[in-house]
């Protein structure tokens, strides 16, 4: 069984999260969070974040055993980008982008059906 979660809207530039996701991607749930603990890097949060909420979401569904949970799919896309313009000397602007992410994790207990 697979239990699911998404956290949208994190106000992380997508490139920078994807690093985190490549380091707890196919890892059981323990370890990643052991991982995520002690990584220096704002996305560890975020990431820590979505894959606490889909453990809680697992446990609340009977069939699954949390205890065997690992992380099948770790996907991060891109989100909205506020765009604004800052002005710079001698009539010159520079264009600002905020970008965002949408963070997907799917967790699975490795049982087949």
């Amino acid at each position: 069984m697979e239990a699911r979660a998404v956290l949208r809207y994190v106000p992380i530039a997508p490139r920078k999260v994807r690093l985190i996701a490549d380091l707890v991607r196919n890892r059981d749930v323990n370890s990643a969070l052991d991982i995520l603990k002690f990584t220096n890097k704002a996305g560890a949060v975020p990431v820590e974040k979505v894959i606490r909420s889909a453990l809680a979401n697992a446990g609340q569904n009977s069939e699954i055993g949390v205890d065997d949970l690992y992380i099948k799919t770790i996907y991060v896309d891109n989100g909205p980008i506020r765009y604004w313009a800052r002005f710079k000397g001698r009539l010159h602007i520079n264009r600002i982008r905020r970008r965002r992410c949408h963070i997907t994790v799917i967790l699975d207990d490795g049982a087949e059906q």
